[in-house]
């Protein structure tokens, strides 16, 4: 029979043994050491400091849907949406920003989502320091471009799966648009983060010499402050596509692009769940839980990659989605409500996949320095 002291000593390592199984792993994985970290943000500090508003955009949406203040309606669509449109993006922060200090509720309810969600932006970021880098010569850095996204994908316990998810996911659940029907404004700031995100890596692939890249990089985020004007009738009506928006990218890299899609796809997903009235508050992370279990599986509610090149036509043409990043703006319907819901089970899938675009020349990301 075991003594006082050993059952005491027992019953506690079994407590402890049972809160840490309950606890969320803190633990990260460094990015991908080279010395084309940072080159992003020495480049083109116009675009990397705007990442660091777009995360505190995000950490504040999930901290304040979670927390369900009293006057939501107004605190996201009119206090929230002027302070991010009219302060925080016009002077965004020089340094990254820790969401958990923005979105502590948020954080301790899904720590891993917050984990997965970073560890994607530093994939985003990495890549955009590749192609800003100009010491890599094209070939170069299309090879570390795949070399960084197989590191990413090392993290199995964090890594969206690089193989295009169902729309389905997002638009087809019990809870889905709840948050773009009741928020239309933020939630099309919302896309218009995304457009720019995958938008940027075009200009950096076409510009032929620096002079043209940093043009380009200026008109796409010209752009992105043209859907912020009279909002939201200029936001992207559906979630820009990174197949549709930066095609030669996607054709370059498309494990990548996939990835960012499903990233962005989540980021709506998790916005509906702490939306939703019919998912309760105690089951929520559950519900967050599920979804994160599900992005990381690639053998589950796949979408056919023929499907995914044609995404910008079956979703109502790359007008709906803001527009490309680079070249001519098509003439098509202004933005504004979003679209009624998709039947995704009448989406075709047995087309030939078209000829993806032709990757071209030089490219550009953001962390923060060591």
């Amino acid at each position: 029979m075991p003594t006082p002291r050993l059952s005491l000593t027992l019953g506690l390592s079994l407590l402890l043994a049972g809160s840490a199984a309950a606890q969320d792993q803190r633990n990260e994985q460094f990015y991908f050491p080279g010395s084309f970290n940072w080159q992003f943000l020495k480049q083109y500090p116009e675009g990397a400091r705007l990442f660091n508003a777009f995360d505190y955009g995000h950490a504040v949406l999930y901290e304040k849907l979670y927390t369900r203040p009293r006057g939501l309606k107004r605190e996201l669509e009119a206090r929230q949406f002027d302070y991010l449109t009219r302060d925080l993006l016009v002077r965004p922060p020089r340094f990254a920003v820790a969401e958990e200090a923005i979105e502590p509720a948020y954080a301790k309810l899904a720590w891993r989502a917050k984990l997965m969600f970073d560890w994607a932006h530093v994939l985003h970021r990495q890549i955009y320091d590749i192609y800003a880098d100009p010491r890599l010569s094209p070939a170069k850095r299309d090879t570390l471009i795949e070399r960084v996204t197989d590191y990413y994908l090392s993290n199995r316990r964090l890594a969206f799966a690089p193989v295009p998810k169902s729309m389905a996911l997002m638009d087809d659940q019990y809870y889905s648009q709840v948050f773009r029907l009741g928020y239309p404004k933020f939630n099309g700031l919302i896309w218009a983060y995304h457009w720019l995100q995958v938008g940027l890596y075009e200009p950096l692939i076409e510009g032929r010499s620096p002079a043209e890249r940093k043009a380009g990089i200026q008109a796409a985020i010209a752009r992105f402050w043209s859907m912020i004007e009279d909002a939201p009738a200029r936001f992207p009506r559906v979630m820009p596509m990174t197949s549709a928006i930066a095609p030669r990218f996607s054709a370059a890299h498309p494990r990548a692009a996939i990835i960012f899609d499903n990233l962005h796809m989540t980021h709506d997903i998790i916005s509906d769940i702490l939306a939703s009235d019919t998912v309760p508050q105690d089951g929520k992370r559950d519900a967050i839980y599920g979804v994160l279990d599900e992005m990381r599986d690639p053998t589950t509610n796949l979408m056919p990659l023929a499907e995914w090149w044609n995404m910008g036509e079956l979703m109502g043409g790359i007008a709906l989605m803001g527009g490309p990043a680079t070249g001519l703006l098509p003439v098509g319907p202004a933005g504004g409500q979003p679209e009624p819901a998709m039947d995704h089970g009448r989406m075709h899938n047995g087309e030939a996949a078209p000829t993806p675009p032709d990757s071209t020349k030089p490219p550009q990301h953001q962390h923060q320095p060591e």
